[in-house]
């Protein structure tokens, strides 16, 4: 199942909602099996895992983060292959000053954006959507 690649279309048909609780960024420098069953997401680099998990497991674990994040899921199934919509949230974003990491998933994209500012967020969003991006 492919995703839709025009942008005025991607952008027009954008919404976006938030997971409950707010999630950290945890890095290891090896696999960790007991970390890797309750993240949400993992990233490998070269230099460690990247997990991404509710603030509340890390703090229960004793695990340091710095950053506090919401997770947003783009309720629009964009093609792997679409050019255009990443640079339009995220300039978009950028334009209010709010922070956003980017995860994409095969059917969606998945913001994590500073937790205090995740209302200031969808409602950015929801403008650029109504707005189309200027696309």
């Amino acid at each position: 199942m492919s995703g839709e690649r025009n942008l005025a279309r991607l952008l027009a048909s954008l919404t976006a909602t938030a997971r409950e609780g707010e999630f950290a960024f945890v890095a290891r420098p090896a696999a960790d099996p007991s970390l890797a069953a309750v993240a949400h997401a993992m990233v490998r680099e070269n230099e460690g895992i990247t997990y991404v998990m509710p603030c509340e497991v890390a703090d229960a674990r004793g695990l340091p983060y710095d950053f506090r994040a919401a997770w947003l899921t783009l309720g629009v199934h964009s093609a792997l292959d679409a050019v255009g919509l990443t640079a339009a949230f995220a300039n978009a974003l950028a334009r209010h000053g709010i922070p956003c990491n980017v995860l994409a998933g095969f059917h969606h994209d998945h913001l994590l954006v500073a937790a205090d500012r995740r209302d200031d967020a969808l409602a950015v969003l929801a403008d650029l959507a109504r707005d189309g991006g200027g696309a």
